[in-house]
């Protein structure tokens, strides 16, 4: 679905890796845990302690990775289209490998993994099949894959794209795709996915305490996270 039909920001937008380049800076200070990790602790599995190979798709400065190896994933190659964004996950060290990737195309060995996992980066793929493909590429039969996602809702009520500030001060949107939950859905299923958990985040007091402006937005879902496995 076109986010332009939705925009009520009117940002200068432009593409992922530019964005994130830019961004990379002070990516980690703006982007606040409530939106991805608190979802990832609230899923009943996997088991995070007993994956041995994780595949980190759109791994960005490693937060997903340290918080894998946190739980005990024993071991996390990371892709990512962005080279500014893996000089700063190679600093952090939590990958044994890391790649300069699309996260729909990453050249990583087949069925090679117990988990693949990806966070906040769907909406900024026009089509959310080929990512579902190479996830099940690389996937062991009876692995899972996790994906948090930006919320369709809150995109389409607030109309805000994902966006940072730049140097000079000015409001930046990266591209923005409204993906549905059914979307989704079909395109796990269409890549002979099994849909095994879902949860949704919604804006509530631990929200608002990071950002009170948000009130008007308060039980509005946020960001939802999927728990796929492959038969």
């Amino acid at each position: 679905m076109d986010f332009e039909t939705f925009d009520a920001r009117g940002y200068r937008t432009v593409d992922v890796r530019t964005g994130y380049g830019e961004w990379v800076a002070h990516y980690e200070s703006t982007v606040e845990d409530v939106m991805d990790l608190a979802l990832l602790e609230r899923l009943a599995e996997p088991s995070w302690s007993q994956v041995r190979r994780a595949a980190d798709l759109g791994c960005g400065t490693g937060r997903t990775g340290q918080w894998l190896r946190d739980r005990g994933v024993q071991h996390v190659d990371g892709v990512d289209v962005t080279p500014e964004m893996l000089d700063l996950a190679r600093r952090r060290g939590a990958h044994e490998r890391l790649v300069e990737a699309d996260a729909s195309a990453t050249g990583l060995p087949g069925e090679s993994y117990d988990l693949v996992i990806c966070s906040l980066i769907d909406e900024h793929l026009p089509d959310l099949r080929p990512l579902y493909a190479e996830a099940h590429r690389l996937a062991t039969p009876g692995a899972a894959f996790v994906l948090v996602t930006y919320h369709p809702h809150f995109i389409m009520t607030s109309g805000m794209p994902t966006h940072y500030t730049n140097a000079e001060g000015e409001p930046v949107a990266i591209a923005t795709h409204v993906h549905l939950i059914s979307d989704h859905v079909a395109a796990g299923v269409g890549a002979g996915w099994r849909l095994a958990e879902l949860h949704e985040n919604v804006i509530d007091d631990d929200w608002l305490r990071i950002k009170p402006k948000w009130e008007r937005f308060r039980n509005h879902p946020f960001s939802a996270a999927y728990t796929w496995r492959k038969n």
